[in-house]
């Protein structure tokens, strides 16, 4: 469900989910790990935000699935493990997939 005070295009999420260009998640492993898996489709210049909602990323895992896509121009899954890290995606093309925009 969306928290009702957050802007439309954010979105809490503690379980498993195939995530939406142009939103942002705020994901809760407090009680396990969780797999977010990227659009099956995709065009140049799609966004997606991730934040660790309880600081929990380091004990229960994030991974990004790549629903086909390329992840940093590699064909493997990524797996954040970082308390309150945060990661932000940007779809380039096929050749490179989903690139970290701060990194």
């Amino acid at each position: 469900p969306k928290p009702s005070s957050a802007a439309s295009d954010v979105y809490k999420r503690q379980g498993d989910t195939t995530m939406v260009a142009g939103r942002g998640y705020f994901v809760d492993t407090s009680s396990s790990a969780v797999t977010m898996t990227l659009p099956a489709s995709a065009s140049a210049g799609d966004t997606i935000a991730i934040k660790d909602y309880a600081g929990t990323f380091a004990t229960n895992n994030l991974t990004i699935g790549r629903n086909s896509h390329k992840i940093q121009g590699a064909t493997h899954i990524s797996i954040v493990e970082t308390s309150r890290d945060s990661v932000t995606l940007v779809y380039v093309d096929a050749t490179q997939g989903w690139l970290l925009k701060d990194k």
